[in-house]
């Protein structure tokens, strides 16, 4: 019997863990580790921050989830992969061993700016909460302004904090930048393009070229990195660390490892690191398990040439985007919340 082990329990894995539930994988033992048994969905951060979401509605019980789909679960941190002995090491020094390893564990936030010990990083998301929760954030300063930065902000501004986005960009990016900047402006965001942030000094201060300012709290939510221990396992990667995929979505340095989500790079059909691609990972991987459990030929991944994005503006209004158009609205709010509540539906049986 094969053994199939999951590492992390991102937007991939539980989409193989749904399809495992429908129909189960006979043949295979298959293990998930992940540090929690219950996770925030991280589609719903904004709406949590905001107040329209309690965490109880916003959190994926993964636990049962794999019951459900009869993988064992099990609670821990892989921090180091033995690629030879096929061995996945974990945080409390245990280990667990496999046939073939699925890694999607997600990406962690990049920390090469000087201080930021003194910052909160965005991600993990359980910690960020767990580090808000209850706290009253008057003066907050966020570094990043993609996507996650510009929705935190819109977030916390909505439930009365001042807010000051941090870009080193002189725009945002991508064809709805301009509506997203308009609707900072409008939830009193103070919203800083192209203002760089060079450190974070102790208060914790900000420093920006000549500006210095102080704040409660400095939130990081710059750019993804990968987890430091896929590239120190030998994987091969790409030049920001990501672990470099085939279509099948296995490493093309082992064809035993399969890489998923925001911590891969297809090699052959490059394509934005967002859930939604994710999801479709996890479906391909699903499809893949069975072939791999009954010795048939691996299926390839085929990414979607476009894919919808609904961002969050603190208040129940949100910007849709998909490929080259762009609205926004109440009623864009109410399909992305129509969205992630059918999303968790399908978790939760």
């Amino acid at each position: 019997m094969r053994r199939i082990l999951l590492v992390g329990a991102g937007h991939a894995h539980l989409a193989v863990l749904r399809s495992l539930a429908k129909e189960a994988l006979y043949g295979a033992r298959v293990t998930l580790v992940t540090p929690l048994a219950r996770q925030i969905y991280s589609g719903m951060l904004p709406g949590v921050v905001a107040g329209h979401y309690g965490l109880q509605e916003s959190q994926i019980d993964i636990e049962a989830l794999c019951g459900r789909a009869y993988v064992e679960f099990a609670a821990g941190r892989v921090d180091a992969l033995d690629l030879q002995a096929r061995r996945a090491s974990l945080d409390d020094g245990s280990k667990l061993d496999y046939d073939a390893v699925s890694l999607n564990p997600g990406s962690v936030v990049e920390s090469s700016l000087p201080g930021a010990e003194r910052t909160l990083a965005v991600k993990p998301i359980d910690e960020f909460l767990a580090a808000i929760d209850g706290k009253r954030l008057v003066r907050v300063a966020i570094i990043g302004a993609g996507a996650a930065g510009a929705e935190l902000a819109m977030a916390l501004a909505y439930r009365g904090a001042a807010v000051t986005l941090y870009s080193d960009r002189p725009t945002l990016p991508g064809v709805a930048g301009e509506r997203i900047a308009l609707a900072l402006r409008r939830g009193r965001v103070d919203f800083r393009p192209g203002m760089s942030v060079s450190a974070v000094e102790e208060g914790p201060t900000i420093i920006a070229g000549p500006s210095r300012q102080e704040f409660d709290i400095v939130i990081r939510a710059t750019g993804s990195a990968a987890p430091a221990w896929i590239a120190s396992s030998g994987l091969m990667v790409d030049g920001l660390g990501f672990a470099m995929v085939h279509d099948t979505l296995q490493s093309v340095s082992h064809p035993e490892v399969f890489i998923s989500g925001d911590c891969a790079t297809m090699r052959d059909a490059p394509h934005p690191r967002s859930g939604v691609y994710a999801v479709r990972h996890g479906e391909s991987l699903a499809v893949n398990f069975r072939s791999l459990v009954s010795g048939k030929p691996l299926e390839p991944y085929l990414p979607q040439a476009r894919a919808l994005v609904l961002l969050s503006c603190g208040g129940r209004y949100a910007i849709a985007q998909r490929g080259g158009w762009t609205a926004e609205g109440a009623w864009a709010w109410r399909w992305k919340d129509w969205i992630d509540r059918r999303w968790l539906s399908s978790l939760r049986g």
